[in-house]
């Protein structure tokens, strides 16, 4: 057993990944914390994936860059299989994570070079979104050490100065530019995913910002539906139920005309960010 604290289908799905990690990266992976939803209490089997940090000894030469890239194939096919079978066009069960030199767990964040990152389709290396000062408050507060010492020993430095910054220019930079997009003849989607589905699922994040600027605390999507259902006028309610609902995989309405769904979730990421702005 790996944590107590770990949902079964969690501990299966990373002493899984774990078990391919150390066939392909012998004695390597010297740190394993789960963080996102897991840590936040907000995990839900069938819909979410799981977000981890992984410590590394020493250097990655060529050759383990390619076994790194390898294990984020191999060690998230029992995911990608399920996903197949039940011909779903998202993965979830997916383990998305951040690898970073483990001489290197002491500096800020902000300045921290990671080794390497896989999230969804895509493998980087040498950078890692998730090394950012919302992921390392909850890594240092909230996260599941399944290998290692506890985060609190780390000597983790999430920067708490600069975390209002950093959400800012999420939401200024990344969601700006969807709802920009949402706003055109061309919204946003994915393969298999009609528009209205992609806005409904970007509805709960701009919010989930939006807290953390106003209150300096990281909390789920889920609580973030709550939080804006308490902080957005009434004309959002529908659509923040909606995509609660659907974020939970709980019945809900059709949305009406579909097409307008994306204009509506970019109107509403505009009022968040505007809203942000004066926190």
């Amino acid at each position: 057993m790996l944590s107590p604290m770990l949902a079964n289908e969690v501990e299966r799905a990373v002493s899984r990944y774990l078990a391919v990690a150390d066939r392909l990266l012998p004695g390597r992976i010297s740190g394993f914390y789960v963080v996102g939803s897991v840590a936040l209490g907000a995990w839900r089997a069938g819909r979410s994936d799981i977000d981890f940090v992984a410590t590394v000894a020493g250097d990655l030469g060529e050759r383990d860059l390619r076994r790194l890239a390898l294990l984020h194939k191999a060690g998230n096919a029992p995911a990608a299989w399920r996903a197949l079978a039940r011909a779903r066009p998202d993965v979830p069960g997916t383990l998305n994570g951040v690898f970073v030199a483990e001489r290197d767990l002491g500096r800020p964040v902000t300045s921290l070079r990671p080794l390497a990152s896989h999230s969804g389709p895509s493998f980087k290396r040498g950078r890692g979104f998730e090394a950012n000062p919302v992921v390392w408050k909850v890594l240092l507060e909230k996260g599941v050490a399944v290998r290692g010492p506890a985060p609190g020993e780390l000597g983790l430095d999430p920067e708490p100065g600069r975390l209002r910054e950093w959400n800012l220019g999420q939401l200024h930079g990344h969601f700006a530019t969807w709802a920009g997009r949402a706003l055109s003849a061309r919204p946003p989607r994915k393969p298999l995913q009609p528009a209205h589905q992609v806005a409904l699922a970007t509805v709960l994040s701009p919010p989930r910002l939006h807290h953390t600027i106003a209150t300096g605390e990281v909390i789920s999507k889920e609580a973030a539906a709550e939080y804006a259902l308490d902080t957005f006028g009434p004309r959002w309610h529908p659509l923040l139920r909606l995509a609660l609902a659907r974020r939970l995989g709980l019945p809900a309405p059709a949305p009406g005309d579909a097409r307008r769904v994306p204009r509506l979730v970019g109107e509403f990421v505009l009022e968040v960010i505007a809203s942000a702005d004066e926190k």
